[in-house]
């Protein structure tokens, strides 16, 4: 049977080596003795989901190939990478949200690739324009409402949500996770930088708190009263729906889910943000060929409905079928900027942030 080996970094050095079925050595002389066999592949992935481990088990039953896996932040992994430069044993970079494959971009880790299965099967706003990473999955960034204290007629946009009615009533993370940072940069697209601050100042006095815990926390303080709208990644509330935690369900039975954006005039009917997870080949990938079929398994029906079912994303191929819970949510018209434009106006996009006090 092909396994894969896990192996997680801790801060700064390699903490532990786990394999799924063997303990050892080493991360990097783990990932180094595999350059030289044939039949692998090293991926240095930030999506930390047990469920992937189908992935990478498909991948092999389809292909021969065993994916070697190591995992950390992403931030650490795109560091780890730079210093190993020439010699470094990763294949394949993969991460979640466009802006960290933008920052793992910016320091030219990526080979492009040219591949017809991936340009058929993954639309053109969620894949780098020249080949150097490709969305796997998305994920849609919502306004979540408690349902006995805001009718859903009140909703409409992202834009609305700094208006002086919603004073005192909205919840969302801080603006330098990244989740946020790529929404701003994705208003910052659309209007441009002077209607992009007032935005944000707007936004952060209407704030109910200050940003405290991730976006599970936000969706949670609605329910308790904390305040009445939260900004959220849906994958986050369908754990939620599914928990097995009487007070998490209890929690999430108040809540109800608004895509903004969906009518109006343009620019404001353009869609709900969305984001995804994906992956790119690395310039020093010992095994190209073999890193590109992976990404191209990635898309195909299986791999899509594990990325589904297994983590409650959306799948980028269009006719997967989404998590039942999931689909309970409603369909919804996605805004179809292209995901490289959320990392290329990640930086301004903070600043902006900053100087309007959304910290």
């Amino acid at each position: 049977m092909n396994m894969t080996r896990r192996v997680f970094l801790g801060t700064g050095s390699a903490a532990a080596a786990i394999a799924l079925g063997s303990l050892g050595r080493s991360d990097r002389s783990l990932a180094q003795s595999n350059v030289a066999r044939s039949g692998t592949i090293n991926l240095y992935s930030a999506r930390h989901y047990d469920t992937d481990d189908s992935l990478y088990q498909s991948f092999a039953d389809a292909t021969g190939i065993q994916v070697n896996l190591v995992e950390a932040e992403a931030d650490q992994l795109i560091e780890r990478i730079k210093s190993e430069g020439g010699n470094s044993p990763a294949d394949l970079l993969m991460t979640v949200d466009a802006g960290r494959l933008w920052r793992a971009e910016q320091e030219g880790l990526f080979e492009p690739v040219s591949s017809q299965v991936l340009t058929q099967a993954i639309p053109a706003n969620l894949r780098h324009p020249e080949g150097l990473w490709f969305g796997l999955s998305k994920r849609a960034r919502v306004i979540f409402y408690h349902k006995d204290r805001v009718n859903p007629a009140e909703l409409s946009t992202y834009e609305d949500l700094a208006d002086p009615k919603w004073r005192g009533r909205v919840l969302v993370r801080s603006s330098t996770n990244i989740y946020n940072q790529s929404l701003v940069g994705s208003l910052l697209e659309v209007h441009g930088a002077a209607y992009t601050e007032e935005w944000a100042r707007g936004l952060a006095a209407n704030l109910a708190r200050p940003p405290e815990g991730g976006d599970t926390a936000q969706i949670q303080a609605v329910a308790a009263g904390a305040g009445d709208v939260a900004i959220a990644n849906t994958y986050y509330f369908a754990r939620l729906l599914k928990s097995e935690n009487p007070e998490e369900q209890a929690q999430a039975a108040q809540i109800g889910v608004f895509f903004p954006n969906q009518r109006g005039d343009s620019p404001l009917n353009r869609g709900t943000h969305v984001n995804i997870s994906g992956a790119g080949v690395l310039k020093s990938a010992p095994n190209k060929q073999a890193a590109v079929r992976f990404i191209e398994h990635l898309v195909s029906r299986e791999a899509q409905e594990i990325f589904a079912l297994g983590n409650n994303e959306y799948p980028v191929v269009s006719g997967v079928p989404v998590d039942a819970v999931v689909q309970r949510f409603g369909t919804f018209r996605e805004d179809s900027l292209n995901a490289a434009v959320f990392g290329r106006n990640n930086e301004e996009a903070l600043r902006i942030t900053d100087r309007a006090g959304w910290r």
